[in-house]
């Protein structure tokens, strides 16, 4: 009696494991068409592949969510999900998919941050960008930074300028944390071969000042003599009398011209009235201007003044400076 329970209990067991391995082949093999064509999924960022399954499942793809789920599991392939919005061109088997989903073959879309930028057009940009899911939108810039890691209070300057490759999907705060990330590390990198003898306590400080070269010149060639203009006008106490940084205090006030009264009114960012670096960085710097603030050219000149086509005239004194004044600009 026991033997034939036995002979039974395995002849379901048999029955029972062909049936399960026919519907898993069925279901791997067989390919099931989107709601439309083209078609896209958005698997978050984080997910799971319980998570991921669930996703698909609810953007409408004909996919039951605990099978998808127990078929990656059977094979081994539950883990390396990669989050993006993937694009089916047409009919797919649940196996594909899988592999797609786990190469990261997603929708790829870019995003290009602009030297001289500020925080606030940065996020300008960010929320403009259909592709990017929007999280920072109700955030302060203080939460902003708390969200990315920052040990920062205030977000000017501390985002690289570069064009950032993204999956579709992705948070406006995770490309923001990436950008933060290559800022640090450049900075870093930048302050561990600087010059000798500069006027700067912290790598913090030189992003200051490379804001500030940034703002004040276009032409590459002429931000290391700059630099040097504003490294020698420290060292002697001067006031670095930058009109940059004079409208970036102005904040909204500033309607595209600055006048005498601006110069005067005192704000902490005017380096009219008040000696030594602003409080923070008025822009995004570039690379181009960190490495002039760290290694500024080797000069006596301590002014400089605008020649009207982009470039700028120096001077090693007051007298000659008056005169390029009186020639450039009146």
């Amino acid at each position: 009696m026991l033997r034939r329970l036995f002979v039974l209990l395995l002849a379901f067991t048999v029955i029972g494991l062909t049936v399960f391995a026919g519907w898993l082949v069925v279901f791997v093999h067989k390919s099931v068409t989107p709601p439309t064509i083209p078609f896209e999924i958005s698997i978050e960022h984080g997910s799971t592949l319980k998570a991921a399954a669930r996703e698909i499942a609810a953007s409408g793809m004909p996919i039951s969510a605990w099978q998808f789920e127990l078929m990656a599991r059977l094979l081994g392939r539950q883990r390396n999900i990669i989050a993006g919005t993937y694009e089916i061109d047409g009919p797919i088997t649940p196996f594909r998919l899988l592999s797609k989903i786990r190469r990261g073959d997603a929708t790829q879309s870019e995003i290009t941050f602009i030297e001289g930028s500020t925080f606030a057009q940065i996020r300008k940009i960010l929320a403009s960008n259909p592709g990017i899911k929007q999280v920072a939108a109700g955030l302060t810039d203080n939460a902003v930074l708390k969200a990315i890691g920052a040990q920062e209070t205030h977000p000017e300057g501390l985002f690289f300028p570069d064009t950032y490759i993204f999956s579709t999907g992705m948070s406006d705060v995770a490309i923001l944390a990436r950008a933060y990330r290559a800022m640090q590390s450049r900075i870093a990198k930048e302050w561990d071969n600087r010059a000798t003898n500069l006027p700067y306590k912290t790598p913090y400080e030189a992003l200051i000042m490379a804001s500030i070269i940034e703002k004040e010149t276009g032409k590459p060639e002429e931000r290391p003599r700059i630099a040097g203009v504003f490294v020698n006008r420290l060292k002697r106490g001067m006031k670095l009398q930058t009109d940059p940084t004079v409208i970036y205090g102005m904040g909204a006030a500033y309607n595209g011209n600055i006048h005498k009264r601006d110069l005067t009114t005192d704000t902490l960012y005017n380096t009219y009235t008040r000696t030594g670096l602003p409080p923070t960085p008025i822009a995004m710097p570039g690379l181009g201007a960190i490495e002039a603030a760290l290694r500024p050219a080797l000069t006596e000149e301590l002014y400089f003044v605008s020649k009207g086509d982009g470039s700028h005239y120096f001077s090693k004194s007051l007298e000659e400076h008056n005169r390029a004044v009186a020639k450039y600009q009146k």
